[in-house]
């Protein structure tokens, strides 16, 4: 049986706190496919600042005027997408930076009020399936083509649950907590839909965790290939590792 794949979707932090899981990425690699998808939010708003672009939001998502994308396909699409790709070579790996937008990789309908964001992003596996199964370890932009095949702004979560639904495997989110907490504020080891539903519902999941769990559970919709999602904390150590083999985060599995 051929080893399963797993998309790990990265922040947007400097390269120097992030070589732990770098260095995990490139392990990995030696033991199946891996795709990473990266953020960058940060980063953006931090771009967006100099160039004196305001940065809006809506329900935690961002914004993304004409101006505001221009300012998104240098930093996502280059900046921040070059420094992983060439990090990720220099440990070892056959990297190759990637953007949502080549081969259509990515496609979906715009969101509502968000300017030139997808949202319900499709993958397609076709050009990443050439890539790993020539031993590359694709580096993602979180980007795609709306119905007019205008480039758009995705979700980095989003893009990468749509990436994880296609290929199949494991789908990892790396972000600042290590985990869903419920309202006694206690890591919860493993969520089903209805659960995390009803959590949402109940104000316990709240926050920038709502649209996280959204994706997670996303990856796991009827007709996707992916068979489990963990939500962990790219901060600590071997937590790639930890998230894969042991019940760190908090994961989601396929009804």
């Amino acid at each position: 049986m051929s080893p399963v794949p797993v998309v790990v979707k990265l922040g947007g932090t400097t390269i120097v706190e992030q070589q732990d899981v770098l260095h995990e990425i490139v392990a990995e690699r030696e033991l199946r496919p891996v795709v990473v998808v990266h953020g960058g939010g940060k980063r953006l708003t931090e771009w967006l600042e100099r160039m004196g672009v305001q940065s809006m939001w809506q329900d935690g998502r961002r914004i993304t005027d004409e101006a505001a994308l221009e300012v998104f396909l240098g930093v996502i699409g280059g900046v921040i997408n070059a420094e992983l790709t060439e990090a990720l070579v220099a440990l070892g790996a056959r990297a190759v930076g990637l953007r949502g937008i080549d081969d259509g990789l990515i496609r979906g309908p715009r969101a509502d009020g968000l300017g030139r964001v997808i949202s319900e992003p499709v993958a397609s596996a076709d050009l990443l399936g050439v890539l790993l199964d020539a031993g590359c370890l694709p580096v993602l932009a979180p980007m795609g083509l709306d119905p007019e095949g205008r480039t758009c702004n995705v979700n980095a979560d989003d893009a990468a649950a749509a990436v994880s639904a296609a290929l199949g495997g494991e789908l990892v989110l790396m972000t600042d907590t290590d985990g869903v907490r419920d309202a006694e504020g206690r890591r919860i080891p493993e969520l089903n839909p209805t659960e995390a539903d009803r959590l949402v519902e109940a104000g316990v999941i709240a926050g920038g965790m709502v649209p996280k769990v959204a994706s997670a559970l996303r990856a796991l919709a009827p007709g996707s290939r992916a068979e489990r999602a963990v939500i962990a904390d790219g901060r600590t150590e071997g937590a790639l590792r930890r998230a894969l083999h042991e019940q760190a985060g908090t994961a989601f599995r396929r009804p």
